[in-house]
């Protein structure tokens, strides 16, 4: 995998310094913060800028905003935790572009940071406005691309401001590449892919991308239950991804032929909405007016049986209804086993991040994506926008 040019590489003292960040981090209902690992993760290079004298100017987004300026998507939550993360004031610009940040930008000293207000008050973020992009760009002497989470998206932050000015990779861009970068190019096998979660239909060329590439793919969740449909399983009431029947004989006939292992559920959780009834059935023959939750024992102890022949485990998505404690035995019983295995175990995908910490798993894997998109199609092996546009090494 080919590296990037590193911020490590570049005279930064006195500069005022464009740090694309990703600090779209879940706010809890009264507005606070309530995970932030990916502000914890830039820190690195945040500190590296600040102890090496640059001026930075961190830029974000948070949220959906759609182009207007909707406070709810203020970013002054934020630099609240990042004040107090760094030890030092970090002003918010009340605007991303205009006299504000300007003006800010100007006040800025050697060693001291600055946040942007949301990106995405702005139409021309997301379309990538050449007009825009310059906008930011001018703000700026040098640009760092830290926001891993967003690469795969051609936005005015990502690529427009990358194309106008020098730039670098952050030092938790770098770690992606390292950590995720074998898992394309030369996993050492087994190479075992453990996936979850539901939307077969969105899921379907991540799944495509393991034919030939993963020694083994694993399915579970509701990703499984279209599969199941397809090979005459019953799963009672259990709503199931409709016309899909096209897409899956390719893919498990593409696996057959490549080699690639295809393991779906061979019993399942199941509850009877409207009563207290939670049994297991045989996934084929769930009774009727049941509704499918979870993988079941004897399939825990399958997966757990090939992941302990693996040396690389990619995981995406829950297994079941982890967020139900009476559904979540499949996601923590199958990770807790593969905690106990040796080998290189990565996971990706915000949502999945906090079912393990959220269920105590957390430990099965040797490094957890920062990026959701961006990192399923990394593993995929796309080319990601906001990492073509960066210099190699």
């Amino acid at each position: 995998m080919t590296l990037k040019r590193s911020v490590a590489d570049a005279s930064v003292k006195g500069k005022r310094v464009l740090v694309r960040v990703d600090f779209n981090v879940p706010l809890t209902a009264n507005g606070a913060i309530a995970d932030d690992r990916r502000i914890v993760e830039a820190l690195p290079t945040l500190e590296h800028l600040r102890t090496h004298g640059a001026r930075t100017i961190l830029l974000s987004h948070l949220g959906r905003p759609d182009g207007v300026r909707d406070m709810r998507f203020s970013l002054r939550p934020v630099v609240h935790k990042l004040s107090s993360l760094l030890g030092q004031p970090v002003p918010l610009a009340e605007d991303c572009v205009g006299l504000a940040p300007i003006q800010a930008a100007a006040r800025l000293e050697n060693g001291g940071v600055l946040m942007l207000e949301n990106l995405r008050f702005h139409k021309g973020e997301e379309s990538n406005d050449p007009a825009f992009a310059a906008q930011l760009a001018q703000l700026g002497e040098l640009f760092v691309e830290e926001a891993f989470g967003t690469v795969h998206r051609a936005h005015a932050s990502t690529v427009g401001v990358a194309r106008r000015l020098p730039a670098y990779a952050g030092f938790l861009v770098e770690k992606e590449l390292r950590e995720l970068g074998p898992l394309v190019t030369d996993p050492e096998r087994p190479y075992v892919a453990l996936l979850g979660g539901a939307k077969v239909a969105d899921k379907l060329p991540l799944l495509g991308s393991f034919v030939g590439r993963a020694d083994a793919v694993l399915i579970g969740g509701a990703l499984a239950f279209p599969f199941l449909v397809r090979r005459g399983a019953s799963l009672g009431a259990t709503r199931v991804e409709a016309e899909l029947e096209g897409p899956l004989d390719a893919f498990l006939a593409a696996a057959e032929k490549a080699g690639t292992r295809v393991e779906l559920p061979v019993d399942l959780l199941y509850e009877r909405p409207g009563t207290d009834e939670v049994g297991a059935a045989p996934a084929n023959a769930l009774p009727d007016g049941a509704v499918a939750r979870d993988i079941g024992p004897r399939t825990r102890d399958r997966f757990y049986a090939v992941l302990q022949e693996s040396r690389t485990v990619f995981w995406n998505g829950p297994l079941g209804l982890a967020e139900d404690p009476r559904f979540a035995a499949g996601t923590r019983e199958v990770l807790a086993g593969l905690a106990t295995l040796s080998g290189h175990h990565v996971g990706a995908g915000g949502d999945s991040a906090r079912v393990a910490q959220a269920l105590g798993v957390s430990q099965a894997f040797q490094y957890f994506s920062t990026g959701g998109g961006a990192a399923l199609e990394f593993v995929q092996g796309a080319e990601l926008p906001g990492l073509a546009v960066l210099p190699d090494a």
